[in-house]
């Protein structure tokens, strides 16, 4: 090996001085060989190796290759791991060695075989206002006291970052466009360009390459919204990555502790305000805030018609013998009086609305899945009272004995014990219909009122009624209480003269 000395030497000399080859070699004592190697400018000491050998476990390459090779084949999720085919060549055949080496070995082989290539990405800088990302993510909440799984619907700017989450109860078309006219209001516009999966709300087929039949409501609707669709390869949700993020961030931050909401609409409203909340940080590469970010892009977004975009779905139906419409394949109660009918509906995300020759006859939340009954008690009570037989049994009213006050309860033992079984079911029915113009609580206190004084009819409920609302309205004029009436001329009564 020649020293670091003896190679400077021997390059100056040739390269500086014009010495020859013959000339160095005589006087450094170096072969021809070794002098033109060093004026090759070839590395000197130990070269590095241009294939790792395995010495122990050489053998066994072939069977880590097979296994690779198979896994292709297979799930992604359920392929081998570097420890996996470690424990099975000790398990099965034996292997001596250690797991470092079969863990260096398998990750050049996943490469070298392309049974797991990681893959890069262009890193990228989006135009202002052009694009946001549209996914839908899945949670639990209590919604009413019941645990409820919900789908929550995601819009992220790509400039921005800002996003917008609204929570549904499905994922269906209606409620897809619904939630689009609340992230338009909730931008202040429409972006030109918005990023789908193949979901089956917008997307009817996928083609061959970037082709697409779209749904035909949802081209209508983009069509009044004049922003434009891109569809993302299948299986490449990388494509959306910034929703795609969005998802798991509003579910661990929004959605943790599972949220407690009284209707749907309340739980919206928090999620609204922490979209408002959200963009006082910076995003990596980007200056400014979220929030500065999103002044920005206001002004190049699209401007919202005037008049949004109608997802009240309009049908008809027919009011069968149970006083009940079906309408996607659930049933709601109208009042008894118009079995038999048929009935226009208008049908919203929430909401379902039945009406006949323009008058609406009910209005119900909205049910989702198959042969779920929604029953007004309402709607009922005159058939009831008519066939008092049926009143223990009857559904519209169960759940509502659940929920109203025990002082009804205390009130129909007595109309019962007074006025018999079939009677005192018949009056109670007439307390009940007082609903329809009295509030509960005055209800109530007016039963209250008739258990305490021992009244045992309808008519003296409702004479409490009444009699509460007028005092309410006018109060009547109090006796004096330093006025006493004068006892004496009491005696004098029936007094002849």
């Amino acid at each position: 090996m020649i020293g670091m000395d003896q190679y400077e030497y021997v390059r100056i000399a040739h390269r500086v001085y014009r010495k020859s080859i013959k000339q160095i070699c005589r006087e450094t004592g170096h072969s021809r060989k070794t002098v033109r190697k060093v004026l090759r400018s070839e590395p000197f000491g130990y070269s590095p190796r241009t294939e790792q050998p395995y010495p122990v476990l050489g053998p066994y390459l072939p069977v880590i290759d097979q296994w690779l090779t198979d896994d292709k084949t297979r799930p992604k999720k359920q392929r081998h791991t570097a420890r996996r085919i470690y424990d099975r060549l000790v398990r099965e055949h034996g292997f001596p060695g250690h797991y470092a080496t079969v863990r260096r070995y398998v990750r050049k082989a996943k490469v070298s075989l392309g049974v797991q290539v990681t893959p890069a990405f262009i890193p990228l800088e989006p135009e202002c206002g052009r694009e946001a990302e549209v996914d839908w993510g899945a949670a639990t909440a209590i919604i009413g006291g019941e645990k409820t799984p919900i789908k929550f619907f995601c819009m992220r700017s790509k400039f921005s970052g800002k996003h917008f989450v609204r929570g549904y109860p499905v994922e269906r078309q209606q409620a897809f466009f619904d939630a689009h006219l609340h992230a338009f209001n909730f931008f202040g516009g429409v972006f030109p360009t918005l990023v789908y999966d193949n979901l089956t709300s917008a997307v009817q087929k996928v083609l061959r390459g970037r082709g697409r039949v779209e749904q035909a409501e949802f081209t209508k609707f983009r069509a009044y919204y004049n922003f434009s669709p891109r569809f993302c390869n299948p299986a490449a949700a990388h494509e959306k990555g910034g929703v795609e993020g969005l998802i798991g961030y509003v579910r661990r931050n929004y959605l943790v502790p599972v949220p407690e909401a009284a209707s749907l609409e309340d739980l919206n409203d928090h999620l609204l305000e922490e979209c408002l909340a959200y963009g006082g940080h910076r995003l990596r590469g980007r200056e400014g805030t979220i929030n500065e970010l999103f002044a920005q892009e206001q002004g190049q977004l699209l401007p919202l018609p005037a008049t949004p975009f109608s997802t009240t779905q309009i049908t008809s139906g027919k009011v069968d013998a149970y006083a009940t419409v079906i309408v996607d394949k659930n049933r709601y109660s109208v009042p008894s009086v118009y079995a038999g009918l048929r009935v226009q509906v208008q049908l919203s995300v929430t909401h379902v609305e039945i009406f006949s020759n323009g008058k609406k006859l009910a209005r119900h939340l909205r049910l989702f899945g198959n042969n779920k009954w929604q029953l007004d008690p309402d709607h009922y009570l005159e058939l009831i009272q008519q066939r008092p037989g049926a009143f223990h049994d009857a559904r519209p009213l169960r759940r509502w004995r659940e929920t109203w006050p025990p002082c009804l309860e205390k009130l129909l033992t007595r109309f019962q014990e007074n006025q018999g079984e079939t009677a005192g079911i018949k009056d109670f029915i007439s307390v009940l219909l007082l609903y329809r113009e009295h509030p509960g609580e005055a209800i109530a206190a007016a039963v209250e009122l008739a258990l305490k004084n021992h009244l045992s009819s309808s008519q003296g409920v409702k004479h409490l009624l009444q009699q509460s609302k007028v005092e309410h309205l006018a109060p009547l004029p109090q006796w004096p209480a330093t006025l006493a009436p004068d006892l004496s001329v009491y005696g004098q009564l029936g007094v002849v003269p």
